[in-house]
């Protein structure tokens, strides 16, 4: 049956109101950001002439270089541990009986609702007895086993989603449940483990708090979002242009992943609402 013109257009002018107010706050930030010292903006006035010497003097004064890398090897390392980790017990919840089945899943449903807020002070203290405050293990450790409550039940829906007939088979060939898993599940749940990876990535490249109570005292591994914020806080470099540059530069590494990856995000997304 095919659509109403009207609520196509409807459709249409939703979608036109939703991207305006999500791109709204970005593009006033950009806007600003390349506005010279000389000249202020307010709202989305366009300025008069465009520079990119906040970008020079973000970089420059606020250490973003080594912030990124931080950031990058932090975000890295989370998502290696947990996909891998969310990918072998998620076949195992999906195909395996076990004792303490239900449990362990009880416990996974806590890790899911649980506030970081509840954690920090008590991971703190485990932290500094292991001596492992103010390195990437600090931040790579608990943000693995924070995410793969989530990559578990991602993964265990995802492998609900291969087809009966293939397994059926794959057991007739006499394969075992590692042949299975490597050439029947994951082919088919790639789409599923490509978002799972952008999500634990935008996750981890955004995640403030635990930056900010585990490794602020060593500037080698704070992250980006966390240089940023001591940047801004900086009286002495505050200038609203040079922040909001500083804004965009720890920003566009998200918009370059997720403008590359968005075909296959969107893919593991419609794989996952639909149930073969």
């Amino acid at each position: 049956m095919r659509q109403p013109r009207s609520e196509r257009a409807l459709g249409h002018a939703v979608l036109v109101v939703g991207a305006i107010v999500a791109l709204y706050p970005f593009l006033s930030i950009l806007l600003l950001a390349v506005t010279p010292k000389s000249e202020r903006v307010t709202g989305f006035t366009l300025p008069t002439a465009v520079t990119f010497d906040n970008f020079v003097t973000a970089w420059t004064d606020g250490g973003f270089g080594q912030a990124l890398i931080s950031s990058a090897i932090v975000a890295a390392g989370v998502v290696v541990g947990a996909v891998i980790l969310s990918v072998l017990a998620g076949y195992a919840f999906a195909t395996m009986r076990f004792w303490g089945k239900t449990l362990l899943a009880g416990f996974l449903l806590i890790g899911l609702v649980m506030p970081y807020e509840g954690l920090i002070v008590p991971l703190y203290y485990l932290l500094d007895g292991m001596h492992l405050l103010n390195t990437y293990w600090a931040l790579i450790l608990p943000q693995i086993a924070t995410s793969v409550s989530l990559g578990i039940f991602w993964m265990r829906t995802a492998y609900a989603n291969v087809p009966v007939a293939l397994l059926d088979a794959a057991k007739m060939d006499g394969a075992s449940r590692w042949a299975t898993l490597w050439r029947v599940h994951l082919p088919i749940s790639w789409p599923a483990v490509g978002t799972l990876a952008t999500l634990l990535f935008l996750f981890t490249w955004n995640e403030f708090l635990m930056p900010l109570v585990l490794v602020a005292q060593n500037p080698a591994v704070q992250t980006a979002p966390l240089a940023l914020s001591f940047f801004a806080g900086n009286t002495r470099n505050f200038d609203p242009s040079v922040t909001a540059a500083a804004a965009v530069i720890v920003a566009l590494p998200i918009i370059v992943v997720y403008a590359i990856l968005q075909r296959r995000f969107i893919a593991g997304i419609a794989a996952g609402a639909v149930k073969e």
